[in-house]
């Protein structure tokens, strides 16, 4: 039985940070497991437009090059269309939930989480990633072990 392809989204605030990162883990971890024919999309947006065109910021960038990661990614603002065109929309923290889920029009098909969600049982990692816009570059590499540890656990739960 061939499975449908499943296509994830990844939210933050300005999409400069968290969500190309988790975008680039994500990616990573697929690619390492052979996954990559069970999904025809993977992406990152922003709830704002504040950053749209620019790439990420660079001590995400420099994080996923120390850990051997690819990250290419020109910031983006999600739309009420892409609720159909994803089949998840995964987020951050609490505030872009709250504005996902304002934004997604009725009986789009997008199943929308925190991305923490998928932390695991008995994990050291909280739900939540924090924005580590105005911090220093350790918080690039906490959001860097979260990433991965949840992207580790949606192959392992969704798929």
């Amino acid at each position: 039985m061939t499975r449908k392809p499943i296509s994830v989204a990844f939210v933050c605030l300005g999409n400069i940070c968290r969500s190309p990162m988790a975008e680039a883990v994500f990616r990573n971890a697929v690619k390492q497991r052979s996954l990559e024919d069970r999904f025809d999309k993977i992406d990152s947006f922003g709830t704002g437009d504040w950053h749209k065109g620019e790439t990420p910021d660079s001590r995400s960038v420099s994080t996923c090059r120390l850990h051997n990661v690819t990250i290419d990614h020109r910031a983006q603002q999600i739309k009420p269309h892409h609720f159909d065109e994803f089949d998840y929309v995964l987020c951050m923290d609490e505030m872009n939930l709250r504005n996902l889920r304002r934004l997604r029009p009725d009986g789009s098909k997008a199943r929308v989480e925190l991305f923490g969600h998928w932390n695991g049982t008995n994990s050291k990692f909280q739900a939540i990633v924090d924005d580590p816009y105005y911090g220093g570059v350790d918080g690039f590499e906490h959001n860097f072990r979260q990433v991965s540890h949840f992207s580790e656990q949606f192959l392992s739960n969704e798929l």
